[in-house]
């Protein structure tokens, strides 16, 4: 694989964009402004025509609600592209949004974050629709690695820095050292698997029909890894599944962690995998800097506390986990010379 040579002063202000294109979220980053654009991976399109009826947020507030003619779907799943033609129109919305605000004289190069364990097909899948969107140049970079570089590890030195990334579709753990990605393990779960858990949780033990939006929700306010604090509890409203009539329960926090273990168990034994494979003397380093956790379901409550556990080693949570990979990827974009070789073509 060659890697892109870049000289100095190559790039200019406002004429390169980061994509971090996410199973749940969309986040792009331009330079020498940041992040000007956080939104939902969600397209809503009409069945019969394929007309586009909402992208992002607004889409968003249409899962679970269309009429029958509308559906609200997520176009990559497992942080890779599910849907082509839909991502493109996603993205080529997005990016136009930027374009047009900043009024590009040419089209601009674009690097696109890209889980770590991401076949040839679904790479040509993440170029090909950007390029479709309008970009010029279309470059790749690893997730975790960008994540590493958005929480302001030495990627480039020889120390070893571990990372875990926890998306909505994928987990990805890396072991970074001198610019590449020395062993990493990557498994599709993340805060997907953790609501549909949920939801499976709740029609199995309440009768009880919610929708993913409802799932999240509880996830996000009383979900927990491990026992921390006071324990929480809501109303869950939805459907009997007996009567079909509206309901609603009170769940407690205990019940949605029990709901939760077997997404949680994956990410654990993927994160044991990940330190078994990894070199002696990268393990060492490990052991005195510890683990960074980046992306957001790494803000699970507990799961810090219960990874700690599990792994005896200090385990630190980013200050923002949901933007450390776009945040990673605008730094590359800042400063091209030093962070060269961590971009694929």
């Amino acid at each position: 694989m060659a890697w892109p040579r870049f000289k100095i002063g190559s790039f200019l202000p406002a004429t390169e964009i980061a994509v971090d294109l996410g199973t749940s979220n969309t986040l792009i980053y331009v330079r020498g402004e940041g992040i000007v654009l956080n939104e939902p991976s969600v397209v809503a399109i009409e069945k019969a025509s394929g007309k586009v009826q909402g992208i992002g947020l607004e889409a968003k507030r249409m899962l679970g609600r269309t009429p029958e003619g509308i559906v609200a779907i997520r176009p990559l799943k497992d942080g890779v592209i599910a849907d082509f033609d839909i991502t493109e129109k996603m993205l080529r919305y997005f990016l136009s949004s930027i374009i047009n605000k900043h009024v590009f004289r040419v089209k601009p190069k674009v690097i696109v974050c890209v889980p770590s364990g991401i076949t040839g097909v679904e790479k040509r899948a993440v170029r090909d629709s950007a390029q479709s969107a309008g970009a010029k140049e279309v470059y790749m970079v690893a997730e975790p690695m960008a994540a590493a570089i958005g929480v302001g590890l030495p990627v480039e030195t020889p120390t070893g820095n571990m990372v875990i990334d926890i998306g909505g579709g994928t987990t990805e753990i890396a072991v970074i050292a001198l610019a590449g990605i020395v062993s990493d393990t990557s498994i599709r779960t993340g805060g997907d698997e953790m609501d549909q858990a949920i939801v499976q949780f709740m029609r199995k033990n309440y009768n009880l029909l919610i929708g993913e939006p409802t799932a999240e929700a509880i996830k996000i306010q009383i979900g927990s890894a491990a026992p921390v604090g006071d324990e929480r509890s809501m109303e869950a409203k939805g459907r009997d599944l007996v009567s079909g009539i509206p309901k609603v329960v009170r769940v407690h926090s205990s019940e949605i962690r029990e709901a939760i273990q077997e997404p949680i168990q994956q990410i654990v034994d993927a994160i044991r995998r990940a330190l078994e494979i990894t070199p002696p003397e990268l393990a060492s380093d490990i052991v005195d800097r510890g683990i960074i956790m980046a992306g957001g379901g790494a803000m699970i409550r507990g799961l810090d506390v219960l990874l700690s556990q599990e792994t005896s080693l200090p385990i630190r949570l980013d200050e923002d986990p949901l933007t450390c990979v776009v945040r990673g990827t605008g730094r590359i974009l800042e400063d091209p010379e030093r962070y060269r070789a961590v971009l694929a073509i």
